[in-house]
């Protein structure tokens, strides 16, 4: 019985395609250098690791609303992947309403200063009771999981976009940068130091690679990223200042990271996500950025170490 001729040309272009795409590959691994060919774990990590912080620098620098995209993407990515891993633990979270809530903290601060955190905490509120009372399955944890997982990866986010919009441009970039890279420092010297150095096991039930030679050698380098950000201009900050607040900001960022290994612990993941090759997920990424974001707020403006934004008064 003959084919119909419809279904007969449908299958040549699929097969004609599958043909030209493999091609294409053959060609791009004829031209791939041997050594990227077959790139090592470390390789991988160093080329995604690039790519964001190139793409986080580019967006923090260029302008305000530029580091408020980041922010929004960032919220909403990690609150998506915190979810993910959270109905692993037998957890039923709303994701729409805690990924809509995490991504609009930064937004509502961008406008409406602290007053809009209020507003969308007490919206994200209002719509957990209503998804709690209509739909029988939910219970109470399940309702503050969705509402801790937008505080968590949104609010204390936007602790950047109170530091970003206090110094006029490009200097409040710069303040946003030098947090970032405190950040960063912290996470590598760590890493570094403890992978070579580490012996003394720093919390062997929630990370058991973290090292307290690790931890010491990830405080230094965030208090001398501190001190160098006492430089900038409109930056009122003493150098005993700088230094206690890059320790405490170090504290902080390890602090982060071990919280997010508790709850990939607990929920049985090695990794929050697949978003970042050799990293695992972007939550994996910026864990240690939470709290320090809103550390940094704090500390910055609380000190009168910069002015408090106009939107906030």
């Amino acid at each position: 019985m003959a084919g119909r001729p419809d279904v007969d040309l449908e299958a040549k272009i699929a097969a004609d395609e599958r043909t030209r795409k493999e091609k294409l590959k053959n060609f791009a691994q004829e031209k791939t250098p041997k050594k990227l060919k077959n790139p090592t774990n470390l390789q991988v990590r160093f080329r995604t690791g690039f790519i964001y912080i190139a793409v986080s620098v580019i967006c923090v620098l260029a302008s305000e609303w530029t580091t408020l995209a980041l922010l929004v993407a960032t919220a909403g990515i990690s609150a998506g992947e915190f979810y993910y891993m959270l109905r692993s633990d037998a957890k039923l979270p709303n994701e729409m309403l805690g990924i809509i809530a995490a991504m609009l903290y930064p937004v509502s601060v961008f406008f409406l200063g602290l007053n809009g955190a209020l507003y969308v905490s007490l919206a994200l509120l209002l719509a957990l009771i209503v998804w709690y009372v209509f739909w029988m399955r939910a219970r109470v944890p399940d309702v503050g999981v969705s509402f801790f997982g937008a505080a968590y990866t949104g609010l204390l986010l936007s602790g950047i976009v109170v530091v970003r919009s206090a110094l006029p441009e490009p200097w409040g970039g710069v303040l946003v940068l030098g947090i970032f890279l405190s950040v960063w420092a912290n996470d590598s010297f760590a890493y570094l130091v403890g992978s070579k150095f580490g012996k003394h096991k720093l919390a062997p039930r929630t990370s058991p690679k973290k090292s307290w030679e690790g931890f010491l050698a990830g405080l230094v380098a965030s208090m001398l990223f501190w001190w160098g950000m006492s430089f900038i201009p409109g930056v009122t900050m003493s150098v005993f200042q700088a230094l206690a607040f890059g320790l405490i900001s170090g504290l902080m960022g390890v602090l982060g990271d071990l919280a997010e290994s508790r709850i990939k612990r607990n929920s049985g993941f090695k990794d929050s996500g697949t978003i970042m090759p050799g990293h695992g997920g972007l939550l994996d990424r910026c864990d240690s950025l939470f709290l320090v974001a809103v550390t940094s707020a704090i500390l910055l403006v609380g000190f009168n170490c910069i002015p408090f934004p106009i939107p906030f008064l």
